[in-house]
């Protein structure tokens, strides 16, 4: 994986000059429209109280239009907050949603149907969708996104950039505002829910020709900057989707980006170091490979496949059995197989992949002409795994072989 390109502040002010961007989705992507409103600014990160609050009135001179503290503030589903930064050649505004489609999704889509139109859209929604609706989610979720694309995309000039985001990866306990006591019980398993709907969203984007941007792909090895809560992340992570996003927005706008160096705690390899007063949880080890814990062969592959029978041998008569244990192989004089209760005494010395006569005498009339030599204990075996011989007593191996005489005082090993 190439390294991220790292943004400053005059980079992004000329890759988004006069552009009008619009972010929707969680308080994840609440924190990304911050990220991008301060580093439109100035190089530096956000603080933890700044990611933290939220429906603050003023941010970094922006404003906040609807909902938030105006309004009612409250982690249920009819939360509401609307923010816009804006200055003489920038425009970004943040909607806050706890649904993918939905009533109020639609009036924002009039919105902008009756305003200006943005050159630029970041929108995730997939949290909320799968906790806070239900547990049985996924024929909602697929088709509320169905008419968010299809809607999105007739509002929305051709020329307009939509970038969906990939719900980042969750922690195992979850303590977010999002996860209320009466759904407590679902976060373990939300984790693995979001995989599934990361998936369905991601195809579904990439159906309707949206740009996707795979988040959760982005993070899977840089766990130490998720907070303790094991839903939002830290500094060091936002300003890494950011620039994500606008090297994502430059490739696909055909801007050439100039190198440049990473501001102070985030490098190449994003996972080392953290800016001062940003504490970072260390990762995990990393889990042994694959080939030290892959199973053993099996005992049956040790040993040769067993030898074809001899040229010499008669034919079978009609009634005769394929395996020494499987189902019964009928000729055309034959009327059907033995049932179960009367299917014949079987030699020990025919467990082999040959015929199985129905009689004993058939047997005996014929093993007397056949040679010794084909019943070793290599040629016996039942679908390819050799049996082991009946009786070892007394050096002899094979069904015929006579057991041992032991003295009064011996130790008989059977």
């Amino acid at each position: 994986m190439k390294p991220t390109v790292h943004f400053n502040h005059q980079q992004a002010k000329d890759l988004l000059h006069n552009k009008y961007v619009v972010v929707l989705g969680d308080s994840i992507q609440r924190g990304v429209y911050k990220d991008i409103v301060l580093l439109l600014q100035k190089d530096v990160y956000l603080t933890s109280a700044q990611l933290k609050t939220k429906g603050e009135e003023v941010f970094e001179n922006d404003r906040l239009l609807e909902g938030g503290r105006l309004g009612r503030m409250s982690n249920g589903t009819e939360y509401r907050e609307v923010r816009e930064y804006s200055s003489d050649h920038h425009c970004v505004r943040f909607y806050f949603i706890t649904r993918v489609f939905s009533d109020y999704v639609e009036s924002i889509f009039e919105e902008i149907r009756e305003g200006m139109k943005p050159d630029l859209v970041i929108v995730n929604s997939c949290v909320w969708d799968v906790s806070r609706y239900g547990r049985v989610w996924e024929a909602d979720y697929m088709e509320n996104l169905t008419s968010f694309f299809r809607n999105l995309r007739l509002i929305l000039p051709d020329d307009s950039l939509i970038i969906w985001n990939v719900t980042m990866p969750l922690g195992e306990k979850i303590i977010g505002g999002f996860l209320v006591p009466e759904i407590a019980e679902i976060g373990p398993m939300l984790r693995f829910d979001i995989v599934e709907a990361n998936y369905c969203s991601a195809t579904l984007a990439n159906t309707y020709g949206l740009d996707v941007l795979d988040l959760h792909f982005q993070f899977r090895f840089n766990l130490q900057h998720r907070m303790k809560d094991g839903v939002h992340w830290n500094a060091v992570a936002h300003r890494r989707i950011t620039c994500l996003l606008l090297a994502h927005v430059a490739q696909a706008w055909g801007v050439e980006l100039l190198p440049s160096q990473p501001p102070t705690g985030l490098n190449t390899s994003f996972s080392e170091t953290a800016p001062q007063g940003i504490k970072t949880i260390q990762p995990r080890k990393a889990q042994k490979q694959a080939s030290s814990w892959r199973s053993n062969q099996r005992w049956a592959n040790y040993y040769p496949p067993p030898p074809p029978p001899p040229h010499w041998l008669p034919p079978p008569p009609p009634r005769y059995f394929a395996g020494c244990y499987g189902s019964s192989a009928v000729s055309d004089h034959d009327q059907g197989p033995l049932p179960g209760w009367e299917r014949p005494w079987r030699p020990p010395m025919m467990c082999h992949s040959g015929p199985y006569y129905a009689n004993y005498q058939d047997f005996s009339s014929d093993a007397a002409t056949w040679d010794a030599q084909y019943y070793e204990p290599q040629s016996f075996h039942i679908n390819g795994v050799p049996t082991p011989p009946r009786y070892t007593h007394g050096g002899q191996v094979g069904p015929r072989a006579r057991r041992k005489k032991y003295s009064k005082n011996q130790y008989r090993p059977y």
